[in-house]
This record gives structure tokens, C-alpha cells and sequence, in this order.
């Protein structure tokens, strides 16, 4: 089935980048959604995970992925862990992943699961992602899994210089968003119109 998911959904929809298209064939989706959701695991869409959060799309994951063009010895941050799955994609192709999920029991069980599958090189920590990771910025790459409504300032200023970040952003209508860290500045793309859950903590604050 995994197989079938990265040919349909993901090479045929101009994914490119085969380290990209390996990375995702090598995560077992199916332990990442609820038991009960096993058999749906790679179906072409998003699936909930309990906390009114999801599980991206496939082709959503790998298309962020592929944005944020990863070489192999980056320093990851994510925002919004969810479930792990992102986290767990990123880690077969970076050499350090910091994940940061505001709800606690996802925290919790993203923790045990990554850890259970062997994924060392993927720290979880429970908290607000709005402002970023500081200790351990600046980070190669950024990728936000829960749309703001603006980008946070906080996340630019820990990408480093040609840094990527991969975002969705907006209300009613979203775009994902990429942002590339420049010597005189941040250049920013809307690349497609996407559909996240809303970023929750100090981002509605700011809204």
C-alpha cells in the first residue's frame, strides 16, 4: 500500500525529489493514525488523530518536504507533531529533528511511538511552537504543520541564512507558504492553497 501511495499520490503529482519519495516509503503510515483508522492509513487524504488534530495528507507531507530542499546534514525545526509522522519523514533525511506539539497527550504518545521505532535523531517537546526553539536555533529548516494566520517573527529570526520555511498561512482561504532567509531579507512564495487545523497558543492570541 505504501508503494502504491508514493506512485499515485505522490509521483504523479510531479514530487520529484527521490530521496523524498524513499523517505516517505520507508514510514509505516498505518502506525501513525488510530487503531481503528489502520485500514485508511494511506488513503489520499488527511485523517484525525483525537484532539480535533490530523494526519496530513500524503502528498501534503512530501510536498512540504520537497519545498524545504533538504541536503542530509540539517538541523529541522517542526512545529505542530501531531502525530509524529512528519517528524518521522524529516528524520530519514536530516541529521537532527526538534518537534514541538502544544497538546499533551499527542506529546506523549508521538514520544513513546518515535522512540518505540527507533528514531533517535528526533527530539519532542511539549510546549507553544510559536516562538520557536531558541536553544538550539538557528535551524536549516522550518516546518510549521498548524496555520497562523501571519507568519511569526519569532520562527523567521531562528532560520538561519538560506534557510527554508515551509508554512501554511491564513484563515479562511490558506496558502502553504514557503520563505527563504536572505542576506537583505525573507523572500516568500505561496506555492498552493491548502487546508490546515488553526494554530492554536499565543498565535490566536496575536491574531
Amino acid at each position: 500500500m505504501r508503494k502504491r501511495m508514493v506512485r499515485i499520490q505522490i509521483e504523479r503529482r510531479g514530487i520529484k525529489e527521490r530521496r523524498v519519495r524513499d523517505a516517505m516509503l520507508g514510514v509505516p503510515r498505518h502506525l501513525f493514525v488510530p487503531a481503528h483508522l489502520k485500514e485508511r492509513a494511506y488513503d489520499d487524504g488527511a485523517l484525525p488523530i483525537g484532539e480535533d488534530q490530523t494526519i496530513s495528507q500524503p502528498y501534503i507531507v512530501a510536498k512540504m518536504t520537497e519545498l524545504l530542499a533538504l541536503k542530509g546534514d540539517e538541523r529541522v525545526l517542526e512545529v505542530g507533531t501531531g502525530s509524529g509522522y512528519q517528524a518521522a519523514v524529516l528524520a530519514r533525511l536530516v541529521r537532527e529533528v526538534y518537534t514541538i506539539e502544544i497538546v499533551p497527550s499527542l506529546a506523549l504518545q508521538a514520544e513513546e511511538r518515535l522512540k518505540r521505532m527507533g528514531y533517535d535523531n528526533i527530539r519532542v517537546r511539549l510546549g507553544d511552537g510559536y516562538r520557536g526553539w531558541k536553544e538550539h536555533a538557528p535551524f536549516d529548516a522550518v516546518i510549521v504543520t498548524a496555520a497562523p494566520d501571519h507568519i511569526p517573527t519569532k520562527l523567521v529570526e531562528q532560520l538561519r541564512e538560506g534557510g527554508r520555511m515551509v508554512i501554511p498561512v491564513g484563515n479562511v482561504n490558506q496558502y502553504l507558504t514557503l520563505l527563504v532567509k536572505e542576506k537583505d531579507g525573507v523572500r516568500e512564495e505561496q506555492v498552493i492553497p491548502v487546508r490546515f487545523v488553526p494554530m492554536t497558543g499565543e498565535a490566536q492570541a496575536q491574531e
